[in-house]
């Protein structure tokens, strides 16, 4: 029967239905459209190598108004609406940084990185979703918050289609305010300081009002992350401002307690901003109002000075020390999983440092001076390089709220082997690879079988636990929960269960060390009073 000879109500459906099947065709193609609260955004298909599952990518997308001028140092606001169909096809803008890749060991990354403009208007967001999901799919949601020492980093860095399309999820990449901008605290109502976490917890919400329009469930949301990425997974763990914004965390080489990226009082930072600024500031009011009004060149400058810029007590995101927020009575934690790897920075350092380099121009006249640099950079960094034991701490109190999972990565990817030496194991990041698919903006490398069959058990392992809270399923090495056994997982070509990671070590960093320096204290000064 033809289109003519139907009913003409039928007909009308009919032709309904067609045009219907025909948009969602278009959109679904290569250019994708889907709604968010406050517009429509186009994104662009990409075909995952390895796979037969095509991903759709959303990229750029506003969580919140740009935060500039009296929004500088201030609390993140939702992002105003637009008209149209906004194009979501290219990298947003990173986030205002010094170079992270100046030294000489990390300049290869410069080879690979796409042409990305810098700028303070920065707060968006990157979507991976596969295409058959819509509205009603109800996938896990995975959130990757990028590392970078709070200081440096980006979403885009980092890229989510091999992890969506492989393991059937909705993967989210936030950017957030970095270095002064992101942390910069005058210690009253004038700044508070966090900047960055409160964009963090602006981009969860985002998240729970819009992801469903992507084919995620906002019920199941899993934060992810690495370094200060897992640092900041922590922190919203502890924090009570992003209660009931996630349902799981994953920490990867990173805590809320490393020593350096949090900090009772944000006095030391506020003084080198002072001097660095050039403000003839009288009060914290009149300093603040002066560094709205620096451009961006003016704060980069001042940025330029700062490795690490901790984040602060501030009453509000952190009501008290992550310490504290742990061993209280009304801390509800989510199903967690914490890690590290075997040998963190034992090769990331030096090249970060460039210490190769300046070992070729050692001279006995410049040796006092590069060991003076060396130390002052290895106390910068001190908080990071202790990685195991400040994992450990938070996790009898996770622990006795919740499912725990811990893990030691152990496998150096063997593309690496010719540039490090020999020595070195799994350094600082080496899971990334593994974890979601692919290198930095979704580089492939050749893996080898063993590692391919890694990868994939860890994706597997990951998304598992944003699908149930626990990693395991039919086919994996079994990964028990943390428990009084101190039981983890090692995850290597050929994984196996240890127990109690470290213990004389975590000993020594937890309770020998600091009884000494107590001790030591206590004989300074009983010799001052002498």
């Amino acid at each position: 029967m033809t289109l003519e000879r139907l009913p003409g109500w039928l007909n009308a459906v009919t032709c309904g239905l067609l045009l219907l099947f025909l948009h969602v065709q278009g959109q679904d193609s290569t250019s994708p459209i889907r709604n968010t609260h406050t517009g429509q955004v186009r994104g662009s298909l990409v075909h995952v190598k390895g796979t037969t599952i095509g991903v759709h990518t959303f990229l750029g997308i506003p969580f919140a108004k740009p935060p500039v001028g009296p929004l500088r140092f201030a609390p993140p606001e939702a992002p105003e609406p637009w008209s149209g169909v906004r194009d979501g096809t290219s990298y947003p803008a990173m986030c205002l940084q010094s170079d992270m890749m100046d030294s000489e060991g990390l300049k290869m990354l410069k080879l690979i990185m796409p042409p990305i403009s810098m700028s303070e208007d920065c707060l968006y967001l990157n979507i991976y979703t596969p295409t058959h999901a819509h509205e009603g799919s109800n996938l896990p949601v995975m959130v990757w918050i990028h590392g970078g020492a709070l200081v440096v980093g980006m979403a885009s860095m980092y890229d989510g289609s091999t992890l969506a399309a492989t393991e059937d999820v909705v993967v989210v990449n936030i950017q957030y305010r970095l270095g002064v901008l992101g942390f910069f605290s005058t210690g009253d109502q004038h700044a508070r300081g966090n900047w960055g976490y409160l964009d963090q917890v602006a981009a969860l919400r985002w998240v729970q009002q819009n992801i469903a329009h992507f084919g995620g469930n906002p019920d199941q949301v899993t934060i992810f992350g690495e370094s200060a990425g897992g640092t900041s997974v922590s922190s919203h763990v502890v924090s009570p401002m992003s209660k009931g914004l996630f349902h799981g965390a994953i920490m990867e080489s990173g805590v809320a307690i490393l020593p350096d990226l949090i900090s009772n009082s944000s006095e030391e930072v506020y003084q080198m901003v002072v001097h660095l600024s050039d403000c003839a500031a009288v009060n914290t009011e009149t300093l603040v109002r002066c560094l709205r009004g620096k451009d961006e060149a003016e704060i980069l400058a001042i940025n330029k000075v700062f490795k690490v810029i901790p984040a602060v007590v501030d009453g509000e995101f952190f009501p008290r020390h992550p310490k504290e927020l742990l061993a209280s009575a009304d801390f509800h934690p989510v199903p967690s999983i914490i890690g590290v790897n075997n040998n963190e920075y034992g090769w990331l350092l030096p090249m970060i440092m460039g210490s190769a380099q300046k070992i070729k121009e050692i001279t006995r006249r410049t040796l006092p001076a590069v060991l003076k640099s060396t130390a002052a950079q290895m106390v910068r960094i001190s908080g990071h390089y202790n990685l195991r034991p400040s994992s450990l701490v938070p996790i009898p109190h996770l622990c006795s709220h919740a499912p725990v999972y811990f893990y030691e990565f152990q496998h150096p990817p063997s593309f690496f082997k010719d540039m490090r030496p020999p020595y070195v194991k799994a350094d600082h990041g080496d899971e990334i690879l593994f974890v979601l698919g692919s290198f930095f903006w979704g580089m492939k490398f050749d893996l080898t079988e063993e590692e391919e069959l890694l990868n994939r058990r860890m994706m597997k392992y990951w998304a598992n636990f944003a699908r149930h809270g626990n990693p395991n399923s039919e086919g994996l090495p079994y990964w028990p929960m943390l428990d009084h056994d101190e039981q983890y997982l090692q995850l290597d070509i050929k994984p196996a269960v240890g127990q109690a990671l470290k213990a004389r070590r975590l000993q020594f960093w937890t309770k020998t060390l600091p009884q000494k320096i107590q001790e030591l204290k206590g004989a300074q000064k009983r010799h001052k009073e002498l």
